[in-house]
């Protein structure tokens, strides 16, 4: 039952995956498509955490982190960006 049920969460995220990706593409501003990125990323770090329990290696739960935290920085990056007009 647990075989069934890890399967079915790596269907249904890279499901996500496209969602996101078509999401990604069809923004139409600048804010939505940094959401729509942000969503790809979080469901990147989600097949890669699914991913890692398959090949039981760190290296994909290293990748996964560090997509993260790049992840989180580029999102304040451009949320400053996009109120204030700056970064720094």
């Amino acid at each position: 039952m647990s075989d069934f049920i890890f399967y079915f969460g790596m269907v249904w995220m890279t499901v996500l995956l496209i969602i996101t990706i078509v999401l990604v593409i069809r923004a139409r501003t600048p804010m939505s498509r940094v959401l729509a990125l942000d969503t790809l990323a979080l469901v990147l770090i989600a097949l890669l955490v699914l991913y890692t329990t398959t090949t039981e290696t760190s290296y994909y739960l290293d990748a996964a982190i560090l997509l993260a935290l790049l992840s989180f920085i580029a999102t304040l990056a451009a949320a400053r960006y996009y109120s204030e007009g700056r970064i720094f």
